[in-house]
Formats: C-alpha cells, structure tokens, sequence
C-alpha cells in the first residue's frame, strides 16, 4: 500500500465542517481533527443555516477553533458535463442544475462570512475512485476514515474533503 500525503493547511483548526453544496440537500461532513471523529449528514439550505449558527455557538463557547470548507465547484473556469448523445434540452437542464449548485455553495460561503465563521472555498478533488464518475464509494471512504453507517454521495464527499483539509493521509492501493 502506498500513502498519499495531502495539503497541511498553515493554520491548524480544531474541527472542520466540509460542504458539498446541492439544491436540494448538501452533504456535511464534522470533523475532529484530534481524535479523527467523523459524522456527516445531509441538510437542506434552511437546517445548513442552522446548523452553522450552531457551529459556532459551539466554537465560542468551547474556545476550540472551526473552519468551514465549502466545495467551489465555480473556481473551476470551464465545467463541462455534456456527453456526447447529449441533445440541447439536456445540455440546458445540465447548465441550469449546475448553475444552482454553485449558486447554492456561494450562498454558503456568503452566510459563513456573515456569521464570523473562517471559511475556505476548496477547489473541487480530483475524482480518482472506483465509483460512478470517479467518485469515492462508501466502501473507499470506510477505508480510510473508519465512518460506519450508510452514506449518500454528497455526504462521502463532503466528509473526502474535510479529511483532505485536515492533511491526514489516504491510503490506496497501488494499481
């Protein structure tokens, strides 16, 4: 097995919360970085609000430091989904649909600044997986994170790039 070491970020935050925005429900990924405790879950835009007044309710009343790390699928200057068989009616609903997400993820980052919350807007992970895309599957992500319990595509990325953020390593077999 071979180790691929990721990014450390220069300033070290005690939790992170990683987003990965979607119109109808944004995966969330909690991290804590000492203990490597994972949880994630799938919040519609109006319970994400929430749930970062609650973030950081718990950072000031714990003292320990949060950062939020939003998936900037829009740092990414040509964002083409189309296939080949695609006609106009999809390359359109395919545009609109993304236009939305990335409208949603900057919404986000937008709330998080408002709240007084450190935020990062993270340039989207290469997809190299096993799953639909290249994306990572429950089975990868159980690999290398331990996380237990059934998990959805937007939650296993959103929790991807919190562990990422963190800098702890990935695990993969060499191909």
């Amino acid at each position: 097995m071979e180790a691929i070491q990721m990014i450390y970020h220069s300033k070290k935050y005690d939790n992170i919360v990683a987003i990965d925005p979607d119109v109808d429900k944004s995966g969330v990924a909690y991290l804590k970085r000492a203990t490597r405790q994972l949880e994630v879950s799938n919040l519609t835009f109006p319970q994400l609000l929430d749930y970062l007044q609650h973030v950081k309710q718990v950072r000031d009343n714990e003292g320990e430091s949060v950062i939020i790390v939003v998936e900037a699928g829009w740092l990414i200057s040509s964002n083409w989904h189309l296939k080949s068989k695609d006609n106009k009616k999809i390359a359109s609903a395919k545009g609109n649909s993304t236009g939305r997400n990335h409208e949603v993820g900057r919404k986000i980052v937008e709330m998080c600044k408002h709240y007084g919350l450190d935020v990062h807007e993270q340039y989207p992970l290469k997809k190299s997986w096993k799953g639909n895309e290249g994306k990572i599957t429950h089975e990868e992500l159980s690999s290398i994170t331990g996380l237990m319990g059934r998990t959805n595509q937007e939650a296993r990325d959103a929790a991807l790039i919190a562990w990422h953020y963190a800098g702890l390593p990935i695990r993969l077999k060499a191909m």
